[in-house]
């Protein structure tokens, strides 16, 4: 059996052509017997119950379409989980933009180097984020003030953003400790981030 299965996040991406529509009709292109499924969601969510659903009907043999990569996972750690699940049923997985996966030894390596990306990605936010607390002391002792470690009055939207963004595969005590930006403020920026994202 062959699935496509399209996403979107939020209403912006039908002007980059990654509506579901177009997602669909590339999938059909390339498999014109593909059943496929939609579904749209904010990426804040985690919760994607047809996702899940094609997941579960996949048997061995099967095939997966996506049309790239983050259509399938919202982050490189969540990738590699997915692929692991799909070669533990004994299904491939085709993403069209990088080629059909399988459980061979170039899929593993695919694997790996997505591994290697996870962990680049990881070192390069923590480094942006302690990039940004250290300008953030620099900051204070020009204007003659003390830095609070861990507690600052204020950080700034790339600070926030980078602290979010390893939320998705950290938990709250990990991200004060990289980061140093408190567990209420990353609460508050995570609770705003996800009424902005019920809002689109």
């Amino acid at each position: 059996m062959i699935y496509g299965y399209c996403r979107v996040s939020t209403k912006g991406q039908a002007k980059d052509g990654n509506s579901l529509e177009a997602q669909e009709k590339e999938i059909l292109s390339k498999y014109d017997s593909a059943l496929v499924y939609k579904e749209a969601y904010t990426g804040t969510t985690t919760d994607r119950p047809v996702f899940k659903e094609v997941i579960a009907n996949l048997k061995k043999n099967d095939i997966l379409i996506v049309t790239k990569l983050d259509r399938l996972a919202r982050n490189t750690v969540e990738g590699i989980e997915i692929v692991k699940e799909i070669f533990a049923k004994q299904a491939s997985v085709h993403v069209l933009n990088v080629g059909l996966l399988e459980d061979t030894p170039m899929g593993q390596f695919f694997i790996t180097t997505l591994l290697a990306v996870a962990e680049l990605e990881r070192s390069q936010i923590i480094e942006r984020t302690q990039s940004g607390k250290a300008i953030a002391k620099a900051n204070a002792a020009a204007r003659g003030e003390k830095f609070k470690e861990g507690r600052p009055e204020k950080f700034d939207s790339m600070q926030i953003e980078n602290a979010l963004e390893l939320l998705k595969n950290h938990s709250y005590s990990q991200v004060v400790k990289l980061t140093g930006i408190s567990k209420s403020t990353l609460i508050r920026a995570k609770r705003k981030e996800e009424g902005r994202a019920i809002n689109i």
